[in-house]
């Protein structure tokens, strides 16, 4: 008889969604390191990396980076959504924290706060210019919109505040890293064996605890 891991529905959720935010987020980064380090512009002429091919076509990246970051925001709107009471509680907490209403904030506390805001401020800005590019895609036809900024200064937004989500991710997800392995192993864990515990050695009678039937 078999029985299965004790983790709660909430937790297999965050995780469930924790684990599609991570694997969107990897598809958006690593598209978008490529385009950091390959820029585009126009074939032939002064251009040596056009051509190039990583794995992928230009042509393929260019989507991978685009469905990469529309699925990632999607799911950061569903993980605010079932988080937002949380966030709301936590924002008070942190605002009393920092007025010194309810006592002072330790290093490890502050450091974790400095880092989620600056993820969250940094995908605010990679969201929304996202956004810019996914219905005014530019090309050598395309009429600059001129919608608050430039093309190029939303290129510029796009590009170096996805260089410091990245970074702030990497650290947010080492702060968590204990949680992340730790579910991870239970997610994945075949369903657990009866258990059999040795009181004593010796002539002792082993102590055999089964799994009640429900």
């Amino acid at each position: 008889m078999k029985t299965r891991s004790t983790l709660s529905f909430q937790t297999r959720r965050n995780w469930w969604i924790n684990a599609l935010l991570f694997i969107s987020a990897i598809l958006a980064a690593l598209s978008g390191i490529y385009f950091l380090f390959l820029p585009g512009g126009y074939q032939g002429g002064r251009n040596p990396w056009y051509g190039i091919t990583i794995l992928f076509t230009r042509q393929t990246w260019d989507l991978i980076h685009t469905w990469g970051g529309v699925i990632m925001i999607a799911i950061v709107v569903i993980h605010l959504a079932l988080h937002w009471s949380w966030v709301v509680n936590m924002t008070k907490r942190t605002i009393k924290e920092l007025t010194g209403k309810n006592g002072r904030m330790n290093a490890g506390g502050r450091f974790n706060l400095i880092i989620n805001a600056v993820v969250a401020f940094s995908f605010l800005l990679v969201a929304i210019s996202g956004v810019y590019f996914l219905f005014y895609p530019g090309g050598r036809a395309a009429v600059d919109p001129q919608i608050l900024f430039s093309r190029v200064t939303w290129d510029l937004i796009h590009t170096w505040s996805g260089v410091v989500m990245i970074i702030a991710a990497v650290l947010h997800f080492a702060i968590h890293w204990k949680w992340a392995t730790k579910v991870t192993r239970k997610i994945f864990a075949p369903l657990g064996q009866p258990q059999i515990s040795l009181t004593q050695p010796g002539n002792a009678p082993a102590k055999v605890t089964l799994p009640t039937r429900r």
